[in-house]
This record gives C-alpha cells, sequence and structure tokens, in this order.
C-alpha cells in the first residue's frame, strides 16, 4: 500500500492532476481538430472512430488497470499507462492515415484506462474519506477547466501550428507527471505475490469491445456489424463466465461486485452517465437549433454544467461529516431529474437561461453524485480490492455513456420519424455545423423541438431511475481501518 510517511503527498497530488489533465484535455481539444485531420487524411466515413475508439479501449482498459494495481502495486501500473499514452500520442502524431490514426487512438485509450482508475486509487490510499473528498474536488475542477480550455486550445493549435502538436503537448505534461511519481510516491513491499488472470483479462477486454461497437453501430444503424459484434460478444462473455469461475485471482471479482453499497453506487452513477451523456449530445443542439441561438450562448448553455461539477465535489468534501456519504449521494441524484425538468420544459421561445439552468443543476448534482459514490466504494474495501473497486465505479459511468448515447440517439432518431419528415439526425448535425439552419428553417425546427422535447424526456426518466437506484444505497460509517505495508 501507498503510505503517507515516506510519500510526499502534495507533490504526488501535483502528478495526479497533471496525468489526469493530459486525459481529460486529449478527450476534447481533438474535437476542434479533426475536421483540419480529416481534410488532410481523408477517411470522413472512419470519423466517428478516431472519438469512439479511445473510449472502446479506455473503458475495456479500466477494470483490467484497476485489478493490476491490486495485484503488482499502484506505482508500476500507474508509469506503465503513462508510458503507453505517451508513446501513442506520438505516433498519433505522425498518423498518415485515418485508419492508422484510429489504430494509434486504440492504443492511446488503453493508457487513459491505466490513468484514471490507479490515479484516483492513489488518491483513495493517501488520504482519509475527509480529506479526500476535498483532493477529488481539485480532480473535477481538472475535468472542468479541460472541458473549457480543451476546443480553445485544439482551435489555437490548429490555426497556428500543425495538428500533429494537439498529440505531442502531451509528452512534456507526461514527463513531468513521470518525474514526480518516480521521485515522490513510495509504495512498501507487497506481501503476497498473486497470480493475473490474463485470459480473463482478455475475454473481458473482447466482451467490452464487442458490446461497445455492437452499441456505436446501432446508433449508425449498421445492423450487420451490430449482429457480429453481439455474437462475438455473447461468445466471449461465456468463456469469460467459466474462466472467472475456476481461477483463483479473476479480474471480475463477482463477490466485490455483488456487495450491495457497491452495486447499488455503481448502478446510479451508470444511470446518471446515460442522463449526462443525453445533456452535454443534445443540449447544444437544442439551443441552436430550435431556440436559434448562436454556437457561443450553445456552448455556454453547456458549460456552466462543466463549471457546477467541481463545485458540488467541493460541498460534498466539505460536508462529508455533516450529514454524511449516502445523503451527499441521494441529494446528488435528486439534481439531476430536478435540473431534467428544465429541458422537458423548453418551448421554441424559452430563454437560454433557462436551458443553462437545469445545466448548472445537473453539473452540480452530478458533482455531489459522483465523488460521495466513489469515496463510499472506496471506504468499504481493503488496500487489496481498492483498485478494482474504484476501477468498476469509473466502468460503470463510461459504460452509461455509451449506452446513453446509443438510446438518446435512437429516441431522437425516433421523434424524427414520428414527426413525418424526412428530416435526419445526420442532416441536422450537418446543419447545425454548418453555421444554423437555413432555408426551410420554420419547419425544420419544429420537426426539431418534436424529437428534442421526446429526448428530453427520456433524460428526465433516467435520471429519475438514478434517483431510485440511490435510495438503495446502504449508509457507510467514515473512518474505515488504514492497512500499514510492509517495508
Amino acid at each position: 500500500m501507498t503510505t503517507s510517511r515516506t510519500t510526499r503527498r502534495p507533490l504526488v497530488i501535483a502528478a495526479v492532476m497533471a496525468a489526469m489533465a493530459m486525459v481529460a484535455i486529449e478527450a476534447t481539444i481533438i474535437s476542434t481538430a479533426m475536421p483540419g485531420i480529416v481534410g488532410e487524411l481523408g477517411g470522413l466515413s472512419l470519423y466517428a472512430w478516431v472519438f469512439s475508439g479511445f473510449l472502446l479501449t479506455q473503458t475495456a482498459a479500466t477494470i483490467v488497470f484497476g485489478k493490476l494495481a491490486d495485484i503488482h502495486g499502484r506505482k508500476p501500473v500507474l508509469l506503465t499507462g503513462i508510458a503507453v499514452f505517451l508513446v501513442s500520442s506520438v505516433l498519433c502524431g505522425f498518423a498518415w492515415s485515418m485508419p492508422a490514426m484510429i489504430a494509434f487512438r486504440l492504443i492511446q485509450g488503453i493508457g487513459a484506462g491505466a490513468i484514471q482508475p490507479v490515479s484516483l486509487t492513489i488518491v483513495g490510499d493517501l488520504y482519509s474519506a475527509e480529506e479526500r473528498g476535498r483532493i477529488q474536488g481539485f480532480l473535477a475542477s481538472v475535468w472542468a477547466i479541460s472541458a473549457v480550455v480543451g476546443p480553445v486550445a485544439g482551435g489555437f493549435i490548429i490555426a497556428h501550428a500543425s495538428w500533429s502538436w494537439i498529440f505531442w503537448i502531451n509528452l512534456p505534461v507526461g514527463l513531468v507527471a513521470t518525474a514526480l511519481f518516480v521521485a515522490f510516491l513510495h509504495e512498501g513491499e507487497r506481501r503476497e505475490r498473486r497470480p493475473v488472470d490474463a485470459p480473463g483479462a482478455a475475454l473481458f477486454t473482447v466482451t467490452v469491445a464487442a458490446l461497445m461497437v455492437g452499441l456505436t453501430e446501432a446508433g449508425e444503424g449498421r445492423w450487420t456489424v451490430v449482429a457480429v459484434a453481439a455474437g462475438l460478444g455473447l461468445v466471449a462473455a461465456v468463456l469469460l463466465a467459466f474462466q472467472e469461475r475456476r481461477t483463483t485471482e479473476p479480474v471480475i471479482d463477482a463477490s466485490l461486485w455483488r456487495r450491495r453499497p457497491i452495486a447499488a453506487a455503481n448502478a446510479t452513477s451508470l444511470l446518471a452517465g446515460m442522463a449526462l451523456i443525453g445533456l452535454t449530445t443534445f443540449l447544444p443542439m437544442y439551443v441552436q437549433g430550435v431556440l436559434g441561438q448562436t454556437p457561443v450562448v450553445a456552448g455556454m448553455a453547456l458549460t456552466v454544467m462543466v463549471l457546477g461539477w467541481p463545485v458540488g465535489a467541493t460541498l460534498a468534501a466539505r460536508n462529508i461529516h455533516r450529514f454524511g456519504l449516502r445523503r451527499i449521494l441521494v441529494f446528488g441524484s435528486l439534481l439531476l431529474p430536478l435540473g431534467a425538468l428544465a429541458f422537458v420544459t423548453l418551448q421554441p421561445g424559452s430563454p437560454p437561461a433557462q436551458a443553462g439552468a437545469g445545466s448548472l443543476i445537473m453539473g452540480f448534482g452530478m458533482g455531489l453524485l459522483s465523488n460521495a459514490a466513489l469515496m463510499l466504494i472506496q471506504e468499504i474495501v481493503p488496500w487489496t480490492q481498492r483498485g478494482s473497486a474504484t476501477a468498476s465505479n469509473i466502468f460503470s459511468r463510461n459504460l452509461g455513456s455509451t449506452l446513453g448515447a446509443t438510446v438518446f440517439g435512437a429516441v431522437l432518431n425516433h421523434g424524427l420519424s414520428g414527426a413525418g419528415s424526412a428530416v435526419t439526425a445526420d442532416s441536422l448535425q450537418r446543419a447545425l455545423a454548418a453555421g444554423g439552419l437555413a432555408g426551410e428553417a420554420a419547419s425544420v425546427r419544429v420537426v426539431l423541438q418534436h424529437a428534442l422535447h421526446q429526448t428530453f424526456w427520456a433524460v428526465l426518466l433516467f435520471s429519475a431511475l438514478a434517483f431510485a437506484v440511490a435510495l438503495m444505497v446502504p449508509h457507510v460509517t467514515l473512518g474505515r481501518t488504514r492497512e500499514a505495508p510492509a517495508e
């Protein structure tokens, strides 16, 4: 276990923030650069896979690296993840075609899948629940700032330098983080060496990858690919179940996932992740396409969500002892449907501030919910399971985002077809990306209002489900025993 007696905690947290900023900004900065990258490399039909490929491997790798961190210690696993991320970032900058770019992004996602869960596990090792909440407020701020700075930085780089620097700027940040971890993060010698379930890790990766490919392609209506992915995923899932029953150290520890606090907190995070992706995907479209506002206003309506997140996380930290983790988690989940009410009541004449208010409330609720859920899970497990438990929560939220993207995309398409129009989600997105809705703008706005209204009702539904599941989370007493490592 990591020990605060020999570890310089402030410098380690600085390294954690640097590592997580590297991953967070990479997830947003590339969005601005992609049109220029596609213009140079070609392969427009593969555009979406530059984003979804990264998320696919990141989600699949999260559980595997969380388990490896429990077996081999946090430091070597995290340093390996940073190294993979940096090498793949260099390769992305040298990509000569879109298939090459996607291949390198897949590898980059593997590195990100190690950095995020293991970094948060280190925070759980170093700090008590009371201290950890405050630190995780800082980490939430990293994601919020990256969400705002990333697209701006991407635009600046594209305007003044090669798009390769979108990826190469990771190098100095990653090297600084690596140096800080090497110098100031010290772990005691492990008392035991446990075997690695390599077949289970491989089968789990295939299962999750097939699931996410199926969900992604379902959103695009490519049903042949969906059928192949579903078949492959089913076979891999069956083999995984047999493998995990026979191995002594399974990647998926069923006893861990079945524990009521962990199961309920992860289910809440999954449903909240679904609701959040609905907000981030479709709110800008509504503000721009129905309310007739500029892209800047649409972006601001969403930006307040990422600003409310760290505020909620920080307030959760300051009130842990006053209210307890369960009450904070439940209250945060309650704010999700309350914020979603602002969206289902939107009308073509509504002020953009109404959309921003709902976005702010949901972001604030996610800050409370996500912080409390992660701390609750880390509080009830020993060191030897903390990496796996932390990874399970991050995995659930990422999977929720993928599920939500598919579900809400289907709801939008149903709303468009139900309006008796030939307008499609793709044509709408192209029109919005081109700067607005021209020509038959009035009729298109009516169609879009109808379809997005249904989508916002779906967001409200999943937000309400998240609140209902959060009520099933039991009370957890703070003040776990902090294990001392062997030196």
